[in-house]
């Protein structure tokens, strides 16, 4: 079976996708701050550098697939660390390990979030994420914010993943023509450890956003929803998807976004 990597696959979504690979018989490699094969900080250049390095080592013929997934919630309070790891962790960790997807065709899956259509994020943050690219320069300007205002952690939050997924669109031509695809996956709100940990305030802000598919019921959506459609669109099945943005959300931004269909 296949060789996959997985960042944050010690608890919510990426572990649901560690486990459902298990159970179809592939070997995972969990990247993550805590309980992973590789403990690592990907919001330092430090452990982004030990991550990549780390995979060389144990994957020496290749990935079939990454999944990158590490990320914390606008609500953590910790302005910089948003910047760091959602982003840059991300794009660092996709980027060094292109080769290795290389050698196997491989696929890689980022996780942005369905709050990008929501019209909340900061556009010259994620045009300085995109376009310029200087993680000091970001974080000199985010420093100067108020990290106790839940609005400006779910503004940066959603700059993040704004900016994750234009960078998907943008790659996924030239990652293409040399046998890798590269989409990614905007969840809804989902029932895990970081959800269950929110203040009062932000799990308000939350059950605010209705779920179609869960209409008449106050939950969230299930971490198996969103992690069957990670690992279908990282396999095989999925050879003719690339540079997809798709929405698991049970119908949130359809519901929002009725007219938009592109």
């Amino acid at each position: 079976m296949g060789v996959y990597a997985i960042s944050g696959a010690s608890s919510g979504i990426g572990a649901k996708a560690k486990e459902l690979l298990l159970e179809r018989g592939n070997q995972v490699i969990n990247i993550d701050l805590k309980d992973g094969d590789i403990c690592v900080n990907l919001a330092t250049e430090e452990g982004r550098k030990e991550a990549v390095d780390a995979l060389h080592k144990m994957c020496p013929d290749g990935l079939d697939g990454i999944i990158c997934n590490a990320g914390v919630s606008g609500a953590c309070g910790n302005l910089p660390l948003i910047i760091s790891l959602n982003y840059f962790g991300t794009i660092a960790l996709a980027k060094g390990a292109y080769d290795l997807l290389e050698k196997k065709h491989g696929s890689c899956v980022v996780t942005a979030s369905n709050t990008i259509s929501q019209g909340a994020g900061r556009m010259d943050i994620a045009d300085l994420l995109n376009n310029i690219g200087d993680e000091t320069r970001v974080l000199h300007l985010v420093n100067q914010m108020d990290a106790s205002n839940l609005s400006v952690g779910n503004s940066l939050y959603v700059s993040t993943k704004y900016a994750l997924a234009r960078w998907v669109r943008r790659v996924s031509a030239a990652w293409a023509a040399n046998g890798v695809r590269i989409n990614a996956i905007a969840p809804g709100n989902v029932n895990t450890a970081m959800t269950a940990t929110m203040s009062t305030s932000a799990k308000m802000a939350l059950n605010a956003l209705p779920i179609p598919t869960k209409y008449g019921q106050e939950t969230l959506m299930d971490a198996d929803e969103i992690a069957e459609v990670m690992i279908f669109l990282v396999s095989d099945k999925a050879k003719g998807v690339n540079g997809n943005v798709m929405f698991v959300d049970g119908g949130t931004d359809a519901l929002l976004n009725s007219e938009k269909v592109y």
